[in-house]
Parts: C-alpha cells; structure tokens; sequence
C-alpha cells in the first residue's frame, strides 16, 4: 500500500527503498560531512567549494570558476539542448559587526536566522587573519536566577552577543571587522536520519554529484553549477544562467519538513521519508507545469518515492533561472528538511537518494521533451 502524502497524492514505495533502508546508508556520507561541515557564508564559500569540485572534477568534461564564484561543471552531450542545474554552496551565518570595549562580538546576519534557535550556541569565529576562534552566543539579559519571577524576555538578534574569551585589545588584535562566523556543529547519524548545520543547501550539493554518478547515458549536456550567495537573494544562479543560457533550469535545494509535534498537517508542506519533493511553486517561482509532469511522472514509472511540494514562503536558485535573459522553463526538486535555519537541520538518507536517483533518470532523457510554445 502505497504511503499518502500531505497532499493527498500518492508516495510510491520500492523494493530498492526497502533493501537500502536495511542496509544502511545508501548515499556518500562522508562526502556530506565534509560539506556540511565546511564554513561557508555567502561570499565566503571558497571552501565548501574545493570540497564540491574536488567530487565534481572527476564526473565532468570540465569545471571552472566564474567571475562571482560559482563553480560551473559541464558534463557534455551532443550539444542539442542545455541543462543547468544549480544547487548553492552558501549557508546561513554571520560577519563581526563589532567589537565593544570588553570584547565581546556583535553580529550581523548573513541569511535568515530565527533568533529563537541561537541562544548559547557555540560558534566559529574564522579570522581573516588566521586561525579560527571558538565563542559561544549569548543574550544581553538578566540570568535567569535573577529575574526574580518574571518572564525572561523573546530573543532579538541585535541583543545577541558573542563571548571569544578575549578581552578587547586581544580580541581586535586577531580578529577583524567583516571576519565569517559560522555555528560550531557536526554531522551526525539519528537513526535513518541525518543532522548537521548547513543542509540547506550542502545536501543539495551532494545530490547534484550523486546524479552525476548515477547517470547513466545523456545527451543533453548537463552544467552543474555549485552556486554562491543565493542566502542572500539568488545572486550566483542569477549570473551563472545569463552566462550559461540554458535550455532548462533544476535547482536542488531543501524544503521544510512539517511532520513534527505542533505542526498541522495542513502545514507540513513535506515529510521526511515519504521521497523527494517534487515543487510546484514557492514565493521565488512558479514550477513550469510540464517539468511538473515529467518529473513526476518518471518518479511514477521507475518506482521513485516522491512527494508534491507547495512552499508558502521562501524561494530556491530556480527563481533566478528562470528569470534570466528571455526566461527559462524551470523547476525545483527538494530534499525535506526538519528544523531548517537553525543549527541542527535533519534530512533523511533515504529521501537524499530518491532526489539523486530521480534528476539522474530526468536527464537521461531529458531531451526527449519539448517546452517551446506555439503561436
């Protein structure tokens, strides 16, 4: 019996599913570590991005870096259509605002955080002048033994601080205005889950390259495009596809994952185990209807768990794609993701393969369809 997703369409199951899911991890864990635990701030994504074409480089005809930082791969086919697929290699941090007369950092925030999740986090403070400092979050507040019954007050990023241990003449000795600071996590395995900071988008990441290894033949030719600064507005998939002109557009990104306590189901957008997501539209974009179809359609026919996708708020790199140059037909295919934006974002191994194995089998016959109009 097939699983219902929120939606109400159905999750098709696999033998394949089943026997991964005994086995253990199916998908590059290592390589998903690496990357997610690489620092990476938009503008700041140099290393995350030799982690991507280290795995890349050995998949593809050639790889390059362009003007902003994106590092764009082609893997060529008979030259008959372009395929571009964008997933962003930025993750959500901060930069040194300032440091006041005792020593302690304030923070600006590079990306959306909700400052409900950042109160005694630990942090990375990545000097740019060397080395990288450990510090800890804090809330400009009374201690709780000193509030004396009263209710402590909501977190808001401008009274949030950051403790390095150092005091002011130490601290502004070795670190700098505009200096990365990233939330200090690890990758971990939960059960038939995964957490760490920066799923969003580095599991993306690993999906593009898993595509690429599980591609079997392709005549289209496929640019894998490791985008920058799309925390901050699309930026990198902007510029790459007016630079690329591609006959199609795919972003590989993360969605969230309403399946937990407090949640309605008329809410959760998507759930974790139940196979990639298949977007029909967010605030960025409106999925193109017959890349809808085809995707969904393939995940039908090759027995690929799948989910439809309507996100209310939030956009993908497929936003910018599609609006480069004349416009270019788009689409985007999600990875579920509980507790985005804050420091522990949990994916499902067995939803990163569904997503891996679906884009590899869409561009092995990619192109067999036609997304021109006729006047």
């Amino acid at each position: 019996m097939p699983i219902v997703a929120s939606d109400g369409s159905a999750v098709y199951t696999c033998e394949k599913q089943a026997t991964q899911k005994g086995k253990g991890m199916a998908i590059d864990y290592d390589l998903l570590k690496r990357l997610s635990e690489a620092p990476g701030i938009a503008s700041r994504e140099d290393q995350v991005r030799a982690i991507a074409i280290g795995a890349l480089r050995p998949l593809v005809d050639e790889i390059r870096i362009d003007q902003l930082g994106n590092a764009v791969a082609l893997k060529r086919g008979n030259g008959s259509r372009r395929v571009m697929i964008a997933a962003h290699l930025d993750e959500i941090g901060f930069m040194v605002r300032q440091i006041d007369s005792d020593g302690y950092l304030r923070i600006q925030p590079v990306g959306g955080f909700d400052a409900r999740n950042l109160v005694s986090q630990r942090v990375l403070v990545h000097s740019s002048k060397g080395g990288v400092l450990r510090g800890v979050m804090m809330l400009e507040a009374k201690p709780v033994h000193l509030l004396a019954g009263q209710e402590p007050p909501a977190p808001k990023l401008d009274d949030i601080f950051v403790d390095v241990g150092l005091k002011a003449e130490q601290a502004r000795e070795v670190i700098e205005l505009g200096d990365m600071m990233t939330l200090d996590r690890t990758v971990e395995r939960v059960g038939d889950n995964i957490i760490g900071k920066a799923m969003d988008d580095r599991v993306g990441v690993l999906v593009m390259i898993e595509a690429l290894r599980a591609l079997r033949s392709h005549q289209v030719d496929v640019m894998a495009v490791a985008t920058v600064q799309e925390e901050v507005g699309l930026r990198g998939a902007t510029t790459a596809a007016f630079g690329l002109e591609p006959d199609i557009g795919i972003a590989i990104d993360v969605t969230v994952a309403g399946d937990i306590p407090g949640m309605k189901d008329t809410n959760q957008v998507s759930r974790l185990g139940a196979g990639a997501a298949i977007k029909i539209m967010d605030s960025s974009l409106l999925c193109d209807p017959r890349l809808v179809a085809n995707f969904r359609d393939i995940a039908r026919r090759e027995n690929i768990p799948f989910q439809m996708e309507i996100l209310p708020r939030g956009g993908t790199d497929a936003g910018g794609i599609q609006r480069s140059r004349a416009g270019v037909p788009s689409i985007t295919l999600s990875i579920p993701t509980r507790y985005l934006h804050t420091v522990n974002e949990m994916v499902c191994a067995s939803d990163v393969e569904a997503c891996a194995t679906l884009l590899a089998r869409y561009l092995e016959e990619a192109h067999t369809f036609n997304y021109s109009f006729s006047a």
